[in-house]
């Protein structure tokens, strides 16, 4: 059973424009951050970030839509590879951001969490249950449960999350969907002699979009 979820939206869907959450929460990537694109399909959002100056790295277990992607190779590392049946192709390697969408496999989730280097973001978008009564995906696999990325995401800082109704717009039909960007807390690097007395380090600015 596949995690890919079929989009019916009455066009290519994977040759679309990136989708809008992914571009509103992409400036919490650092500048040249790697990002990690999972079941990146035919790269709308690979070749987003590679036009902000963000090396790629996707992974897909579809030949042809990996060989689509016009990005250089000094930019892009792409994977193909079937990442529910068959090993994490990244073991041990963590990235700037991960991004996923349209795309739901519970048992990769820890491992895409633990795929987030320290200040790492989690840019999420995909169906939740309710989409059954509008259209495809239907499955209970595909669709998310109320509130199920916020349990999942529970050990990282949530700077914005969604979960509701999308009414049709152009060339994509109407759906229910829950969304989130979180990031993974900075590493304290400092010894316990560093901090004066009385001081604190400032907290992070997540600025919100």
């Amino acid at each position: 059973m596949t995690g890919k979820i079929p989009v019916f939206d009455g066009s290519h869907a994977e040759a679309s424009a990136p989708s809008i959450w992914v571009q509103r929460w992409s400036p919490l990537v650092a500048p040249g951050g790697v990002v990690l694109d999972v079941a990146c399909g035919h790269g709308r959002h690979a070749r987003w970030f590679h036009a902000r100056s963000h090396p790629v790295v996707l992974v897909d277990k579809a030949q042809a839509a990996i060989e689509s992607i016009a990005i250089p190779a000094s930019a892009c590392e792409a994977v193909v590879a079937d990442i529910e049946n068959g090993p994490w192709p990244f073991a041990g390697r963590q990235f700037d951001a991960v991004v996923v969408t349209n795309y739901l496999w519970r048992p990769l989730l820890p491992t895409l969490l633990d795929s987030l280097a320290p200040g790492g973001v989690l840019i999420y978008e995909t169906f939740t249950q309710g989409n059954e009564t509008v259209g495809k995906p239907s499955r209970p696999e595909f669709l998310l449960h109320t509130g199920e990325l916020l349990k999942i995401c529970g050990q990282l800082r949530v700077v914005a999350f969604e979960d509701g109704f999308l009414e049709e717009s152009t060339g994509k039909a109407p759906r229910f969907v829950q969304r989130i960007a979180a990031v993974r807390a900075l590493e304290n690097r400092a010894g316990p002699g560093d901090a004066l007395p009385g001081t604190a380090s400032p907290p992070v600015r997540y600025r919100l979009c």
